[in-house]
């Protein structure tokens, strides 16, 4: 059993998501799809013809089924891997793009990999024209562990919405992950969660990886989203496929947090 090559990517979770391919889709936290997906729709308030953008959709789960809804969503992700098992089989109404979720708050990087990737529209599309924004399963928010990224990931789904338009973001409970997260180490200074565990891509081949986890409180959501001009509506403490609108416990994995742009 050997550890993955780190060079050459952009991101550390990259070289996970090459060996991991479709296999991904058979972990048990993937089970839950259209049960989350009736959650997002009726939180909000989803209608068909609504434009999402699925902020680290990884293999395109959430936005297939959400097009087979009628709604029209364009998922990202930092894994060129994931990006083109999401585009295979892809409904009508769903498009994906290789993108850096941290671009999405650099006007001068986004809008050159707008240009480049995307098909139809303009600039507009990404700089407030979307009437909802979602980030789930820690896609993207909560992998970016250094410097600013979480941070710069809130800034760029704040600016992708349209006046009025809302945001569902999952994160990692961070009462949780140091109540029962007894296989990982946190750093409680950086609120981060670290672990070495087995991957296996579609053959079955093991290898050992490295996972960061940024782990979040209610009160540290907040406030970061109401830094970047978002008001934030509900936190539910949730569990991969149930998702609900139950207060935050320290007894649940994950947060939902719902919120909007004023």
């Amino acid at each position: 059993m050997t550890d993955l090559p780190g060079g050459g990517h952009d991101h550390w979770f990259e070289p996970i998501a090459d060996h991991l391919g479709s296999a991904y889709l058979r972990y048990s936290f993937t089970k839950g799809t259209h049960q989350e997906v009736d959650h997002v729709v009726a939180e909000l308030g989803l209608a068909p013809g609504e434009r999402v953008l699925d902020v680290g959709c990884g293999p395109g789960r959430h936005a297939h089924e959400l097009a087979r809804r009628g709604i029209l969503v364009h998922g990202i992700d930092i894994s060129a891997t994931f990006v083109e098992l999401a585009r295979r089989d892809a409904p009508p109404g769903a498009t994906f793009q290789r993108l850096d979720a941290r671009a999405l708050a650099s006007d001068a990087e986004y809008d050159a990999e707008y240009d480049a990737g995307y098909d139809g529209g303009s600039d507009a599309e990404y700089d407030g024209g979307y009437d909802a924004v979602i980030c789930l399963c820690q896609g993207a928010f909560g992998l970016m562990t250094s410097g600013d990224g979480d941070d710069r990931v809130v800034a760029g789904m704040a600016r992708a919405l349209r006046r009025g338009g809302r945001l569902l973001l999952s994160a990692f409970n961070a009462y949780f992950a140091v109540k029962y997260h007894s296989d990982a180490t946190f750093d409680a200074d950086a609120g981060v969660a670290h672990e070495r565990t087995e991957v296996r891509d579609p053959d079955g081949r093991p290898v050992e990886v490295d996972l960061w986890t940024g782990c979040y409180t209610p009160r540290e959501l907040r406030l970061l989203l109401g830094r970047h001009g978002l008001v934030v509506d509900r936190i539910a403490g949730v569990e991969p496929g149930a998702y609900g609108t139950g207060p935050p416990t320290t007894e649940t994995a994950e947060f939902l947090v719902t919120a909007h742009r004023p």
